[in-house]
């Protein structure tokens, strides 16, 4: 999945360039680049699907040339993830009736590349064996209050459990608990199933969203795919899968995984992981003299130099004709911001 805007970065982070796009760590590889790299190590790279929005085409082109176009759903509007999952499900089950699935989202960091393989190759075996929906649990590690959690119930096997419940982004406090009862777990987003099982769970869960496909079902894998979708996925409603299926469905476990995993939603979770220099500034492959000024993280795009004193503990953040100065501590504003930005000036600046 490689569809969202990354508006927590902004202005890093830009509609037309949204952080899946972008060289984060300093390794010559977008995230949308790494996550390919850690699927296709897994599944052949002529059933690696990349679903995106129409506009990001010339980007995921350019960034996957070895893609395929065949491969590349463009999505005609953004509807959320059950439409984009549902598109693919119909889409892959067209080609292979039987086929296992495993939904990504394009913009996450894995550090931990070997224990991330292990987990899917334990999911794929799982879901082809059980009448199963499959996410993937990260094991927590402080009180996170971005995230979604996943309580587990019995145990089914190895690592997998039963969902007990899921918990949308909880409160500083509500998540100290949840730490402390070692019942929960982070939502990663990671999903695997078969896609005769989701379809079907979208039938049941989520008719509304899967009328639109089920009318067109004799479509998918023709050339008449493409102009039913135009015509069609726009008016799909926009929701979740977790809203749509994974808190109906009574079919529903959780592995329970740690490989190093970020869903790298946040400014602070980009400094957290990236490397600093002796004055605990981050700097992201930009040209940076800072005297005074430590746990500072600099974002700024092109050669421009950027010379700073007596700052502590913000986000400085430049991309062409936008320069952001935020506290870190501070940065949840930034929506809003991006908001007001647009009611104030339209999408120039978006």
């Amino acid at each position: 999945m490689c569809g969202g805007i990354g508006s927590r970065f902004w202005p890093y982070s830009r509609e037309s360039h949204p952080k899946q796009f972008l060289d984060f760590l300093g390794t010559g590889r977008s995230l949308l680049q790494m996550s390919y790299d850690r699927i296709s190590a897994l599944v052949p790279p002529e059933n690696v699907l990349v679903v995106t929005n129409a506009q990001y085409k010339p980007l995921i082109s350019e960034q996957l040339p070895e893609l395929p176009d065949d491969n590349i759903l463009l999505e005609p509007a953004r509807r959320n993830t059950a439409p984009c999952i549902a598109w693919a499900a119909y889409h892959i089950a067209a080609r292979d009736p039987e086929a296992s699935i495993i939904v990504c989202p394009s913009d996450h960091l894995i550090t931990r590349d070997e224990v991330f393989r292990d987990a899917i190759l334990k999911g794929f075996e799982f879901v082809e064996t059980h009448d199963a929906l499959l996410t993937l649990g990260i094991t927590p590690t402080r009180p996170e209050t971005g995230y979604g959690y996943i309580q587990v119930g019995e145990k089914v096997e190895g690592d997998i459990c039963r969902v007990k419940t899921f918990t949308e982004k909880p409160k500083l406090e509500l998540a100290k608990v949840f730490l402390e009862t070692g019942e929960f777990f982070w939502n990663s987003g990671i999903f695997l199933w078969s896609a005769k099982t989701i379809i079907r769970e979208l039938i049941a869960n989520a008719p509304d969203v899967a009328n639109v496909f089920e009318k067109g079902r004799h479509l998918f894998g023709t050339s008449a795919e493409r102009q039913f979708i135009e015509e069609n996925f726009p008016g799909c409603v926009g929701i979740s899968i977790d809203f749509a299926v994974m808190e109906k469905a009574k079919n529903v476990y959780v592995e329970c995984v740690s490989f190093g995993w970020n869903d790298l939603g946040t400014w602070s979770a980009l400094y957290d992981n990236s490397p600093k220099n002796r004055d605990a500034n981050v700097t992201q492959n930009c040209r940076v003299l800072a005297y005074d000024s430590t746990d500072n993280i600099f974002a700024v795009k092109d050669d421009k130099l950027v010379v700073v004193a007596g700052l502590s503990g913000y986000i400085v953040a430049d991309r062409g004709d936008v320069l952001l100065i935020c506290p870190k501590a501070e940065e949840q504003k930034i929506k809003q911001m991006v908001n007001d930005v647009k009611m104030t000036f339209g999408d120039k600046y978006i």
